[in-house]
């Protein structure tokens, strides 16, 4: 019987990308005002740079990713002694717009009074910064205390520590086929894939249930237990 529900955090129950791109949009607003040559970057520039140094380094803590991002960004226009300061412009206007998705805090709600409700994350999305205050059990962030980031079985095993239950009886629900259904299921949990776009499922991969929105959790966790389901309110 299934006892926990752990949910993944960026993608999952906060819609990150408006929040990153409105960020990126006032770094690259101050990059202009500080330097002429910043007028012939664009917003590609700057998520490009993100997507190099993600693919160098992306083990590393996602502050000290998008900080070296940052970096390359400014050092195209020779703002390099500008970091600190662009730096916390953009980490202010993330989390000033970081919402989470429309069905993520009824879903909880829905769920909250027949499981244990836990928050897992590889980013920077800490809840009560995100307008999740409040709304878990337990809350584990990779790279506190050393804890690696998903895919790494060290972090399932912090979650299940967390959980204080056997793996078989916690469901991940996330929408990383890689890290939310198949790091999970390595490690004796339940894998949920959160589906939002429709894509198909690749070979090889078999989630535990999926579903198309939040809404639909309540039913398919019913279903992996085999009892009546939770309404939404």
């Amino acid at each position: 019987m299934l006892r926990v529900v752990v949910f993944d955090a960026d993608e999952t129950l906060l819609d990150l990308r408006p929040a990153v791109t409105g960020g990126l949009v006032a770094v690259l607003g101050e990059m202009r005002r500080l330097a002429p040559a910043a007028a012939a970057l664009s917003l590609a520039d700057l998520e490009a740079d993100w997507h190099t140094v993600f693919g160098e380094r992306s083990a590393a803590p996602v502050q000290e990713i998008r900080r070296a991002a940052l970096a390359r960004s400014l050092a195209r226009a020779a703002l390099d002694d500008h970091l600190d300061a662009v730096a916390a412009l953009f980490f202010a206007r993330r989390f000033a717009l970081t919402r989470p998705f429309a069905d993520a805090q009824p879903a909880l709600a829905a769920l909250r009074g027949r499981y244990l409700l836990g928050y897992a994350t590889n980013g920077n999305s800490r809840a009560e910064r995100c307008g999740l205050a409040g709304e878990f059990a337990f809350e584990r962030y990779a790279h506190d205390n050393g804890l690696p980031k998903k895919p790494a079985p060290e972090f399932y095993a912090a979650v299940v520590e967390a959980a204080g239950v056997p793996a078989e009886q916690i469901a991940y629900v996330g929408d990383s086929l890689d890290h939310d259904v198949a790091g999970p299921q390595s490690a004796g949990l339940r894998g949920i894939w959160l589906n939002r776009q429709g894509v198909p499922c690749p070979p090889g991969v078999c989630p535990d249930a999926e579903v198309a929105t939040l809404a639909d959790l309540p039913e398919a966790l019913a279903a992996l237990d085999g009892v009546a389901p939770v309404a939404t309110p």
